[in-house]
């Protein structure tokens, strides 16, 4: 077909188009494409921020945190155990509440750390 050419991305395409018209890009400066499809990151700090008091959760018997950490982040080991990654998480304090023995200290990340959420 004449007069078609095919791009290598959304981006270029986005970008051409826009700037022939002499317009912004509407998202420009925004996340790229990439992070706009995938909307949850995570900016993650070498200090953790959830810090669980061993002792007093290898003495739990309800373990309600296996059940209720929305990103699955505590995870029963085979010798009683619990691993722990606070990497991914979504900072909700969901473990924190639920954890009767008081075993979880909980602060929030220290700035610009932690998860970050995308919209659109």
């Amino acid at each position: 077909m004449e007069g078609i050419s095919v791009k290598g991305s959304l981006v270029d395409i986005e970008n051409e188009y826009f700037n022939s018209q002499g317009t912004p890009w509407p998202i420009r400066g925004g996340p790229e494409v990439s992070k706009r499809l995938d909307a949850t990151h995570f900016n993650v700090d070498t200090k953790a921020h959830i810090v669980i008091d061993t002792q007093v959760c290898n003495g739990c018997q309800s373990r309600p945190c296996l059940w209720a950490c929305p990103a699955e982040l505590f995870i029963a080991k085979a010798d009683g155990g619990i691993l722990f990654n606070y990497e991914n998480c979504f900072e909700c304090g969901t473990c924190y509440v639920v954890c009767e023995g008081g075993a979880i200290n909980w602060n929030y990340p220290s700035g610009g750390y932690g998860v970050i959420f995308y919209l659109g």
